[in-house]
């Protein structure tokens, strides 16, 4: 962290204001040369900015100045708030590249320096990843509670109590000779042990949605070829996404639309019609379509109202999701010959006329909130914290076996603190690093 660096850390240009942001040692200096002072800290100033020597003015512009440690990054930061064309941007930057010891940011840079320097923790981060990345109501409140900090506060708080009760039952060992350790110093914090074990249980419980939450729900159209999954791909998208004809095998891969389903992020997925065949292309994108189907929350499956089977049919692969509704589509044909009593269809949708396809949105939103629902502020919210939470768990249950010796016991607890340490970055996350602030644009 010797280097200075800076990027262009709002929107693509051409915008009305560019922000560019440095950060590091030689900001100060920085801005010295190209707008002759540093503004009072956290205060904006309407600055000219000029090439170095006195060189030609690349633009007026008001200027932010963060002195470390009060900063973001936890280092000098200056925010440079210019006109946003390309040539002011591209002759800002250029500028700045001129210094030694300044370069480029890379993507997220700024933010691991915040983690670096201890401003911000690993739960944060993941929070402001998300938060950057959220595309609707209830993704961008899941964020903002992780990005606030409350989500460590309470993982710090179980650690804080297991080293507690942890350093109470060494004590029972370590100075058992001691006539000021009572004999029974240990036995009231496995009470303590066990109330805590209940609530990590009752947490990673309300946890098990926010994933979905987060990344947002899985929905396959899944049906033999020309069964409207396209047309209802586009009719639920409102544009046309996906290409319409009669020609049999028109989808030969994956059409993702996501949709904000009262809140919570839905991914609408189009795939290949199933049917034997003996096209490579085809083939692969039935393949395709049955692995999405495995691993999505929701299948529709399709059937044509002129279709001469049954309309629950559906072969063993299209199964595997985890839940499975029938459509009959096109009804506007007229023929309800392919419903049977034993397994009808739930939505019965035209394109052509819009039949059903209102009560077809509101169903899938319902499925939507319950997907999400008991997602509450403070919950784990990737697969990584969930993995922790549970080696967590393990390690406790471990430690309130009374067959264990007690050196062994007190082990099984720091293994539990350690679990909980991970999540917000505390211990053992070096590998992970790159890959999270990898999740990062340039210039944040």
């Amino acid at each position: 962290m010797s280097d200075t660096i800076y990027a262009l850390s709002s929107g693509p240009v051409p915008a009305g204001v560019a922000v560019i942001r440095i950060s590091g040692p030689a900001t100060g200096f920085v801005l010295e040369t190209i707008a002759g002072r540093c503004p009072a800290p956290r205060k904006a100033a309407l600055c000219k900015l000029r090439a170095p020597g006195g060189g030609d003015l690349l633009d007026v512009a008001l200027v932010l100045w963060f002195p470390a440690p009060a900063s973001f990054t936890g280092e000098d930061v200056a925010e440079l708030h210019c006109h946003g064309g390309r040539a002011v941007v591209a002759a800002v930057l250029e500028t700045l590249s001129t210094f030694d010891g300044v370069r480029p940011a890379e993507a997220g840079e700024f933010t691991r320096r915040a983690f670096d320097n201890d401003r911000l923790d690993l739960l944060e981060v993941e929070g402001l990843a998300d938060l950057i990345a959220a595309e609707t109501e209830a993704q961008r409140r899941l964020a903002m509670s992780q990005a606030g900090g409350a989500l460590g506060d309470l993982y710090d708080d179980w650690r804080a109590r297991l080293t507690r009760a942890r350093a109470m039952i060494e004590a029972a060992f370590d100075f058992a000779d001691e006539d000021d350790v009572p004999d029974d110093v240990s036995e009231g914090m496995w009470a303590e042990v066990e109330r805590l074990e209940g609530e990590i249980e009752r947490h990673l419980d309300r946890s098990r949605g926010a994933e979905r939450l987060r990344e947002g729900l899985q929905v396959v159209l899944l049906g033999k070829p020309n069964a409207g999954k396209s047309s209802l791909l586009n009719a639920l998208a409102r544009r046309d996404v996906a290409i319409v004809a009669e020609e049999a095998g028109t989808t030969r891969d994956v059409i993702e639309v996501h949709l904000d389903l009262e809140g919570v992020p839905v991914t609408l997925v189009d795939t290949a019609g199933l049917r034997e065949t003996e096209g490579v292309v085809e083939r692969e994108g039935i393949r395709r379509a049955l692995e999405r189907a495995a691993r999505a929350d929701l299948a529709l499956w399709l059937t044509p109202a002129d279709d001469d089977q049954d309309a629950a049919s559906a072969p063993p692969e299209a199964e595997a999701a985890r839940e499975i509704w029938r459509v009959l589509s096109k009804v506007d044909l007229g023929s309800e010959g392919t419903e049977n009593n034993e397994r009808p269809s739930r939505h019965r949708v035209s394109v052509t006329t819009g039949e059903g396809l209102n009560a077809l949105v509101a169903d899938l939103a319902r499925f939507a909130r319950d997907g999400a629902s008991g997602v509450g502020d403070l919950v784990a919210s990737r697969e990584r914290h969930r993995v922790h939470l549970a080696a967590a768990l393990a390690a406790i249950d471990d430690a309130r076996s009374e067959a264990r010796p007690l050196e062994l016991r007190a082990e099984d607890l720091r293994r539990a603190s350690d679990s909980l340490g991970r999540i917000a970055g505390r211990t053992g996350v070096e590998d992970l690093l790159d890959v999270i602030f990898g999740e990062f644009c340039i210039g944040k």
